[in-house]
């Protein structure tokens, strides 16, 4: 599940080695090439703008996963203490964001038995991604990016439900 955390380093903030790093993740998700080739035109000073107006910005695009679950409420607060709780379990260092933002969860997920990465993924994540990538608009892209990851979810969370139909 490399994949994912190769995703997943592609939500946090962009720095010089960005473009590369968007580029090896188009070879392992094809329909990931147009979001490199804009990383790479764009620059690491463009590219960094347009992440912040794009996600820290605008808080229906924000990153963290919690957020758009439980919002403000109590439930967020347990979530991140159980997400801090796995990614330590799991080596995941938060590198200066909340357990809860995107990078984070997908190397987590990337780490999960399948039998409980589809009921991680359908419970938490994949409505997360849906409101992600509807407030993210498709001119801008970033939007292939989101959707890629929503697709890539989809199909772990869906391979998980089949091993977990096989076990039984």
């Amino acid at each position: 599940m490399d994949a994912l955390t190769r995703l997943g380093s592609l939500f946090a903030h962009p720095d010089e080695g960005y473009a590369a790093r968007a580029r090896a993740a188009a070879v392992a998700h094809p329909p990931l090439a147009s979001f490199a080739s804009h990383a790479n035109a764009l620059g690491t000073a463009a590219l960094q703008e347009r992440f912040v107006t794009t996600f820290d910005l605008n808080p229906a695009a924000a990153l963290e996963v919690g957020w758009h679950l439980f919002g403000e409420q109590y439930e967020r607060g347990a979530f991140l203490v159980m997400l801090r709780d796995r990614l330590r379990a799991a080596h995941i260092s938060e590198a200066g964001e909340l357990p809860d933002h995107l990078q984070h969860v997908l190397s987590l997920v990337a780490t999960m038995r399948d039998d409980e990465r589809g009921a991680f993924v359908a419970r938490y994540l994949a409505p997360a991604l849906e409101k992600i990538g509807a407030a993210v608009p498709e001119d801008n892209p970033f939007s292939d990016l989101v959707r890629v990851t929503r697709e890539v979810m989809e199909a772990a969370g869906q391979a998980a439900r089949t091993s977990e139909r096989h076990d039984d």
